[in-house]
């Protein structure tokens, strides 16, 4: 049997997470993530492989602990049309927050993504259960009467995929909520009925 490890994995996940998050992949080293998880390089390379391993486990960490919580969350407690506008919403009030970070896989999917396509196809997997929500969220809207029949809830779902990606990349220069609200309110409408005497 191997040795246990002598140190907690999940906090030096989250604390590796952090520093990617901070300064991006490129520009962090092997040094920068040993001495901020707490752990030797060779623990390091021990327990998580090379950087790039590393970064991909925080990749996916970050994605179960923020965009599949939200989606489960919002999924559970929400009729389909208030879950798309609680989404957006919570990034406005996340991206207004002081903390310009922005989201870590749109950050990946601009800085690491494009060169290397193991982590493009991490990234799509991830915006797509993005998309999916989106597309699930309108069909259920649909079904019950809050978004109009006639709209294409695969369009609706890329577009709507389009303006997060969009709200995370704008919020990284211009964290004005005016400004991000004023992407949201034009994109939320093709969901309302224009003519709400016609809604069911």
């Amino acid at each position: 049997m191997g040795r246990p490890r002598e140190f907690d994995e999940a906090a030096a996940l989250d604390a590796a997470m952090d520093c990617f998050w901070r300064n991006g992949f490129e520009a962090t080293s092997v040094r920068d993530l040993a001495a901020r998880m707490g752990i030797t390089g060779a623990s390091l390379y021990n327990a998580f492989g090379d950087k790039h391993s590393l970064f991909r486990e925080v990749v996916q960490r970050y994605a179960e602990r923020s965009t599949r919580e939200r989606i489960a969350r919002l999924e559970s407690t929400l009729p389909p049309k208030q879950a798309i506008c609680a989404f957006l919403g919570e990034i406005v009030e996340r991206s207004v927050g002081g903390d310009r970070r922005g989201c870590l896989l749109v950050n990946t999917a601009l800085e690491v993504a494009p060169h290397d396509p193991e982590l493009r196809d991490e990234v799509a997997v991830h915006l797509g259960e993005i998309e999916a929500f989106f597309r699930r969220a309108v069909i259920g809207a649909q079904e019950d009467g809050s978004v109009p029949p006639d709209r294409a809830p695969a369009d609706l779902a890329r577009l709507l995929l389009g303006v997060t990606l969009g709200l995370r990349v704008l919020a990284r220069s211009a964290p004005r909520r005016e400004l991000l609200e004023g992407v949201v309110r034009p994109a939320l409408s093709l969901l309302d009925w224009q003519d709400p005497a016609a809604q069911p």
